[in-house]
């Protein structure tokens, strides 16, 4: 964790206690709408947000203690072994939100990218494969201002295991997660078995996530449909992932990307060192 956002979280920390101790934050209203309005546009949203009243008092929480608003997001691991062109347009393209929402709040954002190692494992990528794809993304998001850190970090630091029993699985949503564990599961197991799996998989790391990052808002490239996956106390922004319009997430573009392997790298796009 950098030492901003380390010190952005004590602070977070310190406001909590003084609302325990009904110390209320004093924002206007006016200003949460503009630093909403900011980011929570058709230039970004895939879809409306379910909770805007929790958006809003993440904001106001922010604006109380004068600290940047935290954004979180699931950054996974795709065919490609290398830093391709989906990587650095969708990092620009979160780059443009913050801009644009420092432009409506002095203290601005922070972008947080949570590398998603345990579902690249899941999936059957090797660990060389993800050091190299999740390194140089990392080393991109960080010219650009933001932090990163490893899923199954942030797991072990909450305590979560995976014999932390969950409750059972709705169909639907299973029934949304098989589509994808047919085309992206290597192991040996059914892939019915690997989206229960996945699905078990994501309600522990959603807990996990809220435990580091409670007072964050938790983007994702989905849609509202897999809602059920994500942290529950968080607010949920729903963005597009390279521009208007693009919904695809960047390790699995371009769509016939061949799999890379431990001897062979079938990356084609370039550049694979971003400046």
């Amino acid at each position: 964790m950098s030492e901003r956002r380390a010190l952005a979280a004590e602070s977070v920390a310190g406001f909590h206690r003084a609302r325990d101790l009904s110390i209320a934050p004093s924002s206007s209203e006016s200003e949460i709408d503009k630093i909403l309005a900011s980011f929570n546009t058709w230039a970004f949203k895939r879809e409306q947000p379910d909770d805007v009243s929790s958006l809003r008092r993440t904001i106001a929480d922010a604006i109380a203690i004068a600290a940047p608003l935290s954004f979180v997001l699931y950054w996974g691991k795709g065919p490609r072994c290398r830093l391709g062109s989906p990587d650095t347009e969708c990092l620009d393209y979160l780059t443009a939100l913050t801009r644009r929402l420092g432009q409506a709040y002095e203290p601005g954002a922070t972008v947080t990218l949570i590398f998603t190692d345990t579902h690249a494992e899941l999936n059957g990528h090797s660990p060389e494969s993800m050091r190299r794809y999740f390194g140089e993304v990392e080393n991109a998001a960080r010219r650009r201002g933001f932090d990163s850190c490893r899923l199954g970090a942030v797991m072990r630091a909450a305590g979560l295991t995976a014999d932390v029993p969950v409750g059972p699985a709705p169909p639907d949503l299973l029934a949304q997660l098989l589509p994808s564990a047919q085309k992206w599961y290597r192991g040996e197991a059914s892939c019915e078995q690997a989206a229960l799996t996945y699905y078990r998989m994501n309600m522990r790391e959603a807990r996990a996530v809220e435990c580091a990052f409670p007072a964050s808002i938790f983007v994702t490239f989905n849609g509202s449909k897999l809602r059920g996956l994500f942290p529950r106390s968080l607010p949920i922004f729903f963005m597009y992932s390279l521009r208007r319009g693009v919904g695809i997430k960047p390790w699995f573009l371009p769509h016939d990307a061949a799999p890379c392997s431990d001897t062979v790298c079938r990356c084609d796009l370039a550049p694979h060192d971003d400046s």
